[in-house]
């Protein structure tokens, strides 16, 4: 083997356990569009957050949202009041992966319009196409 592919394979070998856990945070079906509602900056209610996520269940959006608190991408206020209130921002951690995700976001858009089988398009994008 050359130097080259040594160390090529080295840099791909390791980028694994960074990319694991990147995945094993932030990861699954619920995690990232909750992190992009929370992106604002604005404290969201759980009810805000299940209403525009049409399709997930309670259980999913509580196991998501206590996932990600534990991680420490989002933070849980927890006011006293009758009824009790909840809300949820991102923290300083949840906030340093916003801009790899907009890359992210970046490399999608370029790609989806290459791709004839894509429908995956939110009333938004739909609208601008």
């Amino acid at each position: 083997m050359s130097k080259k592919s040594i160390d090529e394979t080295y840099a791909e070998e390791s980028l694994l356990c960074p990319i694991r856990y990147t995945i094993d945070v932030v990861g699954g079906k619920w995690k990232l569009p909750i992190i992009c509602m929370l992106a604002s900056g604005m404290p969201t209610r759980y009810s805000s957050i299940k209403r525009k996520l049409k399709d997930v269940t309670n259980m999913m959006l509580s196991q998501s949202l206590k996932e990600l608190e534990a991680s420490g991408i989002v933070h849980r206020e927890q006011y006293n009041e009758v009824p009790p209130r909840v809300e949820y921002t991102l923290t300083d951690k949840g906030k340093s992966i916003i801009p790899p995700l907009l890359k992210l976001a970046e490399w999608g858009a370029g790609h989806m319009k290459e791709d004839p089988a894509c429908g995956a398009f939110c009333d938004t994008c739909q609208s601008t196409n």
